[in-house]
């Protein structure tokens, strides 16, 4: 029998669940190389390999096979997929088209390292963002820019806003998956796409409120709150609005400083000071790339210093998502100057779920870890922190905990058990 890659799903998977793979037909215990592949819509090739070894019966399952070496090594079923890195230096894997998958491409070659030999079986698989029956929604309504992600089914949904930070545009890849999930997501824009400002050196939560009077509007949304999520700037932005705004029901920062950062962020007749940095404290790496983790001013006066988001103003509970190798800012200090101001004022102590080995680009599960790109406002690249094993397990767990505190939160329509740490 001919060796046969055996793909569980077959054919075509979400990217944000595991994908089993397996090789049938090799002979007894036979060394064999897997090699995995995949161009992103740039056309950068993201390759992993890893050597392993078939059973006795000629069976290779990478959920029983350790690796033996190549990109990764170790008992790590999805390995060949987040240990993918690019042909381009300093390259980070994004989806921009939500409506088209990866496409992967898995091959298994006879032998080891140096030299594998012979092809031996080779399996296509696609890997979505849209689970059947999601619909992609595009809003232009009013100022708002953004792509609306409903469910399958006749709802209301439980609705969340989603924000990405610097680089600008639309992302749409995270709330995609999230309206798999049960929930009526919005990715939203705030600079740099269509005609919204080029940059936000100011921030104008005005903007953000227009967009959640739109979802507390939409009929498909279920009130009588939302819930917010994002990433660095947005993740900061997230929590302005869970400081100013009503109806916000629950909010998850992703590696957010909980600071407005370079910019003053206005509410009204409020506003909040830039916290300020100091690009002479910026680091050079071995490699060249620039260390940028200790450029933002000291917070003087902890958690009373007033570029600190009023947090304790929010209404519904927080979840902080934290690297701990996280090199674009101290995200672990500023999870903890934010917890003790709430604590300060009398609230309870956020969750905060801390992770050893994680850099500052926390994704949906199995992407790749980018551990240093261009940083579009610097012009330069600098290094994102992380370590590969690491960052990848802190994604899946994060991404279990992030949708398990939203239908805690907002009343989801999928019974989700407590994830553990």
């Amino acid at each position: 029998m001919a060796p046969t890659v055996i793909l569980q799903p077959a054919g075509r998977s979400l990217c944000d669940e595991p994908l089993r793979i397996a090789v049938r037909g090799l002979a007894p215990e036979q060394p064999v190389t897997l090699r995995a592949a995949l161009r992103d819509e740039k056309g950068a090739l993201f390759r992993a390999h890893a050597r392993y070894r078939a059973d006795a019966a000629g069976l290779l399952d990478l959920e029983r096979a350790p690796a033996l070496g190549g990109s990764f090594a170790g008992l790590e079923p999805m390995g060949l997929l987040w240990a993918m890195q690019p042909d381009r230096p300093f390259w980070r894997l994004i989806k921009r088209d939500v409506q088209t998958p990866f496409v992967v491409e898995l091959e298994v070659l006879d032998g080891h390292d140096p030299e594998p030999g012979t092809l031996l079986a080779r399996a296509v698989h696609e890997r979505h963002f849209l689970s059947p029956g999601v619909r992609r929604v595009p809003v232009r309504e009013g100022r708002v820019r953004a792509t609306l992600f409903l469910p399958p089914g006749p709802g209301p949904f439980p609705g969340i806003i989603d924000i990405y930070g610097v680089g600008g545009g639309l992302l749409e890849y995270r709330a995609s998956l999230l309206a798999g999930h049960g929930f009526a997501t919005l990715a939203l824009a705030f600079y740099d796409f269509e005609d919204l400002p080029k940059d936000y050196s100011n921030l104008y939560l005005d903007y953000f409120e227009e967009s959640m009077c739109y979802m507390l509007r939409h009929p498909q949304v279920k009130g009588p709150g939302i819930g917010l999520l994002g990433i660095s700037l947005g993740a900061d932005i997230c929590l302005s609005m869970a400081s100013f705004l009503k109806n916000v029901s629950a909010t998850v920062s992703i590696n957010g400083s909980g600071t407005s950062g370079n910019r003053t962020i206005h509410y009204k007749q409020t506003n909040i000071p830039p916290l300020g940095h100091d690009l002479r404290r910026t680091k050079v790496t071995f490699s060249g790339i620039l260390d940028i983790v200790d450029i933002r001013n000291d917070i003087v006066g902890g958690h009373k210093n007033p570029s600190v988001i009023p947090i304790e103003r929010a209404e519904g509970p927080i979840l902080f998502i934290v690297g701990q190798d996280d090199h674009n800012w101290r995200s672990d200090l500023y999870a903890q100057t934010a917890s003790e101001r709430l604590q300060a004022h009398g609230k309870e102590k956020p969750q905060v779920f801390s992770y050893p080995g994680t850099g500052h680009y926390i994704e949906p599960p199995y992407f790749p870890m980018c551990p240093a790109s261009l940083h579009k406002l610097l012009n330069k690249t600098v290094i994102w922190g992380g370590e590969f094993r690491a960052h990848s397990k802190a994604q899946i767990n994060a991404w279990e905990q992030i949708l398990f505190f939203f239908s805690k939160h907002l009343g989801g329509t999928q019974n989700r058990a407590a994830p553990k740490l």
